[in-house]
């Protein structure tokens, strides 16, 4: 039975540091396993948070050799042989103890998007979509919210200065989900656009090039809102309709309107 190097952080909130061990692997394990084989046999209060062992309800994630992943989706076999393998925290949240980190910066974003707003029901009793619209959203909904897209957001990761006025990349999928929602008649441009910080995002793809549901966050989400915040904002005859139409138009402090057609 061949044997792994692996390196687990160990400690809390007031600090911590990496400790090596030994551990005999057996073919088809992922990281999990073997964090969980360190737990058995030599770290019964190792603290791990995990769920599903499938992919799917983003408990595992951390950062194996510097990279964020989920641990249960990560084969041992993609490792060169005898390499030693370093698995930490997520680093853009605070430790709680050894992998497990608070993450409920996340939760309390989610509370302040306001809820799907459906359009009153056709005199036939039904609601009418096309499939193309069905389909613009349905990638949207895979999101496990592992949150590793909010990990390496480099606002959220290092400009604490922002995060009070930055959702990040997971909230912004959930915000277009609701804005290219055929249906939902909510008007959020505003509030992405001031609130939820989304001109901070420089689409530097980052948060795409970790999702584990391979959801193109930047191309699909990010920029569509980008183009919908410009219009409804920037454009005249746009920000005119929505004035006409009673819909909100407020400019940031120092803002100036916008030009005249």
């Amino acid at each position: 039975m061949p044997t792994v190097k692996v390196n687990v952080f160990r400690g809390d909130a007031s600090g911590g540091e990496l400790k090596r061990y030994d551990v005999p692997t057996d073919p088809g394990m992922v990281v999990l396993d073997v964090v969980h084989r360190i737990q058995a046999t030599q770290e019964p209060d190792l603290a791990v948070r995990w769920n599903c062992k499938a992919g799917k309800c983003g408990s595992c994630s951390a950062e194996i050799n510097g990279l964020p992943k989920l641990m249960c989706m990560t084969r041992m076999d993609t490792f060169e042989e005898g390499e030693e393998i370093t698995v930490t925290p997520v680093k853009t949240f605070p430790v709680i103890r050894d992998l497990v980190t608070d993450v409920s910066y996340n939760y309390e974003w989610a509370k302040t998007i306001p809820a799907f707003k459906p359009k009153p029901k056709e005199a036939d009793g039904t609601r009418r979509m096309y499939q193309d619209d069905v389909e613009r959203v349905q990638e949207f909904h895979k999101c496990i919210e592992c949150f590793l897209c909010q990990d390496v957001c480099h606002v959220i990761r290092d400009h604490e200065e922002d995060k009070a006025g930055f959702a990040g990349p997971r909230y912004f999928v959930r915000l277009a989900a609701l804005e290219m929602h055929p249906l939902d008649t909510n008007d959020r441009t505003e509030l992405i656009r001031q609130k939820y910080g989304l001109g901070y995002c420089n689409i530097t793809k980052c948060c795409t090039d970790v999702c584990p549901e391979h959801i193109h966050i930047t191309d699909n989400a990010i920029i569509p809102l980008k183009e919908r915040v410009v219009t409804s904002t920037y454009d005249p005859v746009g920000w005119a309709l929505r004035r006409m139409r009673g819909k909100p138009a407020t400019l940031a402090a120092g803002e100036p309107e916008p030009p005249s057609a």
